[in-house]
């Protein structure tokens, strides 16, 4: 058994081509696993290996000569590309040019975000380091402003039937035992974001998902790690502005989907497969305003040792 995911419990199973291998060791360099070893001149498949492969591909697609492949945990070597060429990758400034135009937009022209773009946002997404492959982040797709407007309606509907949860009294007789960050946090935004998502949808206004063209969750599974769903987002949302959109991450929608029955019978309604532990929905849309200026960010604290 391998390190288990909710894709595959299995290792995967590297084959080495003795005839083709010139013994440079530079796959087992990169093998972290320290799944390989040099014998005689040769690689060959360790025995005592920290956990089994986990299925990288760092081994094969390191070796200059095609000596090794790499088969099980979704991948073979049919899944091997050429990598493009140097001189093609963006450089840092046309990079940072790119995420200092990205601003979260949240009013987008009355266009459908095209197929072909979507399927260029999660090949983008696809590329997102993860803390274990095979990826377990999952995709969810609303792919019309309807079907955003829908949810929307649904969730507000939904998240009415546990007001209490940020009601005066329930907030004083938690504040022991969650403590004063969370008091803070819990009466000066989430109770607040409840008043203002459900109000105005009563009112018809959505403020949940603004009727956005497009709506991507990315979530996790129960053997994810954390940071998966919020670097694959990232990626897209990049990947987006390059292609002309705005886009727009969501944090207060995945927190209510996790806990109680309620939650879990409005995961099965959306076939939202899985709790995850992190989250995130981004909007995307052809943006109906124009940002002339950007505005400079800073970080908490920046520490060298």
């Amino acid at each position: 058994m391998g390190i288990p995911t909710s894709r595959t419990k299995e290792k995967a199973r590297v084959c080495i081509d003795t005839g083709k291998c010139t013994g440079c060791g530079t796959c087992v360099e990169v093998c972290k696993d320290f799944g390989l070893t040099l014998a005689d001149g040769k690689v060959k498949v360790s025995e005592t290996p920290f956990a089994g492969c986990i299925g990288c591909g760092h081994c094969m697609a390191v070796c200059l000569h095609g000596a090794i492949t790499v088969h099980g945990r979704t991948i073979s070597p049919d899944d091997m590309f050429d990598l493009p060429p140097i001189e093609n990758r963006t450089n840092y400034d046309q990079l940072l040019a790119l995420f200092q135009r990205r601003r979260s937009i949240r009013e987008f022209t009355d266009r459908n975000v095209e197929p072909e773009i979507i399927e260029k946002i999660l090949q983008a997404a696809t590329t997102s380091p993860m803390g274990l492959p095979p990826s377990d982040v999952n995709v969810l797709i609303f792919d019309t402003k309807e079907k955003n407007r829908q949810f929307a309606e649904d969730f507000c509907a939904y998240i009415k039937g546990f007001r209490w949860f940020v009601s005066g009294w329930f907030l004083t007789l938690m504040r022991p035992f969650w403590g004063k960050t969370n008091d803070e946090m819990f009466r000066k935004f989430v109770r607040p974001v409840f008043d203002l998502y459900i109000d105005e949808m009563d009112k018809g206004f959505n403020l949940l998902n603004y009727d956005a063209p497009l709506a991507i969750y990315f979530y996790g599974s129960p053997y994810i790690d954390p940071a998966d769903p919020i670097i694959a987002a990232t990626t897209a949302m990049y990947a987006a502005e390059s292609l002309g959109l705005g886009t727009c991450m969501l944090g207060a929608i995945h927190p209510l989907l996790q806990y109680g029955g309620k939650s879990k019978k409005f995961r099965k309604k959306y076939g939202i497969k899985y709790k995850s532990r992190e989250g995130v929905f981004v909007i995307f849309g052809y943006p109906a305003v124009k940002y002339e200026k950007g505005l400079k960010r800073t970080f908490a604290s920046v520490t060298y040792l």
